[in-house]
């Protein structure tokens, strides 16, 4: 005699749907892919939210797929900064100035500056990311976040010991300060570009940067 109780639970389980498997990648293309998962998930959410269970759902893959690939979840964030960087630095290295010979180093700080605004708007989610603050990260993401400024910092260094090079004015002056300085007031001005775009439209920053450029340019 056949059970009822167990019928139904056979027909109920065939007409549940059949989990979807994830096709097979090489290796390499997987990373990418959940690498792009998380990036698309943190265009809607702040990095303390990244969840693995939402990155696998983005990537149409199940979280066994991204543990495999991804141990933990600071090692995912870990390598998506890393990525991120690398993208935001050949961003970067095209708005410097190539050559600072007959150029006013005041001006053309002012320029790449106002570039660089520039540059996060074009990808806010990317500069949101290399931009937030290591202090108010999560614990197993400082390291990463400060890592990420390392590359910046000294690719900016350079530009300012070039025009140190060429405008007395500035050869007493400390490159390593003057190079925090700079990044500083960038780094404010691109956060507040991404994150605040109504209060602080492209216009209105680029115009605090040019009376910056004036006050300095007064100076004897």
């Amino acid at each position: 005699m056949s059970d009822p109780a167990a019928a139904r639970g056979s027909r109920a389980a065939a007409d549940q749907p059949r989990r979807r498997y994830a096709p097979r990648l090489p290796p390499e293309e997987r990373r990418a892919q959940l690498l792009d998962a998380a990036f698309a998930v943190l265009a809607k959410a702040e990095l303390h939210e990244l969840s693995m269970e939402a990155v696998a759902q983005e990537a149409g893959v199940g979280k066994p797929v991204l543990y495999t690939v991804f141990k933990t979840r600071a090692d995912l964030v870990e390598a998506l900064l890393e990525r991120e960087r690398e993208r935001g630095l050949e961003q970067v290295a095209d708005t410097l100035p190539a050559d600072l010979l007959g150029a006013d180093p005041v001006t053309a700080a002012s320029a790449t500056v106002e570039a660089f605004v520039a540059v996060a708007l074009e990808n806010p989610t990317r500069w949101r990311l290399i931009l937030a603050s290591p202090t108010a990260a999560p614990e197993e993401y400082r390291a990463a976040l400060r890592s990420s400024r390392t590359g910046i910092f000294d690719q900016a260094e350079a530009l300012v010991r070039m025009g140190a090079a060429l405008d007395p004015r500035w050869a007493a002056m400390d490159s390593g300060l003057v190079t925090n300085s700079l990044l500083t007031v960038a780094e404010m001005l691109g956060r507040l570009a991404v994150s605040e775009p109504a209060e602080y439209p492209k216009e209105r920053l680029e115009a605090f940067v040019r009376s910056i450029v004036a006050l300095l340019g007064a100076i004897p």
